[in-house]
């Protein structure tokens, strides 16, 4: 089994990905560490220690060929293939998740919409129609979903996040305000704008 990644090294091999990603749509076949340190604010010399701690990528004056270096961040973070992930929550925060093009970009597919408000259940949702909460664990099983998201208000995140665990998943994505319960087998990982732009807003007026 190949050695687990740090916390560090897999966030910035994230942000590489993103940067490739956009590269690929722009039509550049190439790209140099300092290309990729201008759109993620990390040192070009990071870059390239990261990236030849798995090989070989690219050549000094040359650069990196976008869609190869795509593909081996891809498979260094086990991210080849298609994940499918849920999504609870069919409001304005939800409806924005499931109608963006940018998980499709990474091989994630939104594979169902969970609602506890009864008048939202049936509806559709770009090309999905929204699915009760109470049928959470037979289509998560059907459908291979090991991933969830929580677009809902935080004072009902918690019950979402209940249901989702009762069915199987093991990784949360949690966009609400709520502090989450899990047990010690399910990852959560929280998303705030506020928090990330006093995060940017700190390193950039000190």
């Amino acid at each position: 089994m190949a050695e687990r990644l740090t916390v560090g090294v897999a966030a910035r091999l994230s942000r590489y990905l993103q940067v490739l990603t956009q590269a690929r749509k722009m039509g550049k076949d190439r790209i140099s560490s300092q290309e990729i340190a201008e759109y993620t604010n990390i040192n070009a010399t990071q870059i390239r220690r990261d990236l030849s701690a798995f090989g070989r990528f690219g050549k000094r004056g040359v650069g990196y060929r976008t869609e190869a270096l795509l593909e081996e961040i891809r498979k260094i973070l086990r991210t080849q293939g298609q994940h499918n992930i849920a999504l609870a929550g069919a409001g304005r925060l939800g409806s924005a998740i499931a109608s963006s093009p940018i998980f499709a970009e990474h091989g994630i597919t939104v594979a169902a919409i969970f609602e506890s408000d009864p008048e939202k259940v049936g509806q559709r949702v770009g090309n999905m129609s929204v699915n009760s909460i109470d049928d959470v664990a037979e289509i998560c099983r059907e459908r291979n979903i090991i991933v969830g998201v929580i677009a809902v208000p935080a004072e009902t995140a918690q019950d979402a996040t209940d249901a989702l665990i009762g069915a199987g998943v093991k990784i949360i994505f949690n966009y609400s305000q709520a502090l989450l319960d899990v047990p010690a087998d399910v990852n959560v990982h929280t998303s705030n704008p506020a928090v990330d732009l006093l995060y940017a807003l700190y390193f950039h007026l000190t």
